[in-house]
């Protein structure tokens, strides 16, 4: 089960969630489980003080983050992980169930717990009630995670209550590696874990570092002419994909921001 400092380094981030006691189940899930970090990101004024199924959760409430953009509320975190019902959509991530996931982000959560390490931090992504999580806004994930469910022939594509989303999936992250049975363990989870409790392990990189990357990538592009002879390469939504499949640690981000700030360099002198 990961300690009470593991859970204090998840974020929950509520992506164009409308109703209030949808957000106010969120929050009660959120308390029951011991988190207390959650981030909403909404066009419009979010009435917080109209969560009224947020019984016992007035403090998260209370410290509840609005953000302008999806970037901002993930900017210090080091894992982002969306959460889908899958349907028709077409993803572009990996996907896994909830019980291969848990793992992942656990060991995150342990990853930097030596001196002078930057923790992992993790942000788990819930979109709107209705259309759940953009093209755009999966493109700021890692990876993404599926809550399984039983699928009935002819219906429609089966999905949780938003509150009832967070509350299974804190569940099982909360619920601790040793809750799960040796026959359903993962074993690239457990290589992923045990890499990230070595005190050698890479420093990861946060979200923020990751978008600066994106956009230095995106103005090499532009300022070199690629952008216009390949159009369909260069959607800001697919460079961020780009970007997050390299899989790069802290150091080797600043390597390449390096990189694309010297090209600029040389090809706004040629310009």
């Amino acid at each position: 089960m990961p300690t009470p400092e593991e859970l204090d380094r998840i974020h929950i981030v509520l992506v164009r969630a409308r109703n209030p006691n949808n957000i106010g189940a969120a929050a009660r899930a959120m308390h029951d489980f011991g988190l207390r970090h959650l981030r909403v990101v909404n066009d419009f004024p979010v009435p917080f003080e109209s969560a009224r199924s947020a019984v016992d959760a007035s403090e998260v409430l209370a410290d509840a983050v609005a953000c302008a953009t999806l970037a901002e509320a993930i900017a210090d975190c080091t894992l982002v992980v969306g959460t889908t019902a899958v349907g028709e959509r077409d993803l572009q991530h990996t996907l896994l169930p909830l019980p291969e996931a848990a793992p992942r982000i656990r060991a995150e959560l342990r990853r930097g717990t030596g001196p002078n390490s930057n923790p992992g931090r993790v942000a788990l992504l819930f979109g709107s009630e209705k259309t759940g999580l953009s093209n755009e806004e999966l493109s700021h994930c890692n990876f993404l995670l599926t809550i399984p469910m039983q699928q009935y022939a002819g219906a429609r594509h089966l999905s949780l209550n938003l509150g009832q989303a967070v509350a299974v999936c804190l569940y099982e992250l909360v619920r601790g590696a040793a809750a799960v049975p040796p026959s359903e363990s993962n074993p690239a989870a457990e290589a992923h874990a045990i890499a990230a409790d070595s005190p050698v392990a890479a420093e990861p990189t946060s979200a923020a570092d990751l978008e600066r990357l994106t956009t230095l990538l995106a103005e090499t592009l532009e300022k070199s002419g690629y952008m216009r002879r390949h159009p369909a390469n260069c959607d800001p939504a697919q460079l961020r994909l780009l970007v997050r499949r390299m899989s790069l640690d802290t150091a080797d981000a600043a390597v390449w921001m390096g990189v694309f700030r010297q090209l600029l360099f040389k090809l706004r002198r040629m310009n």
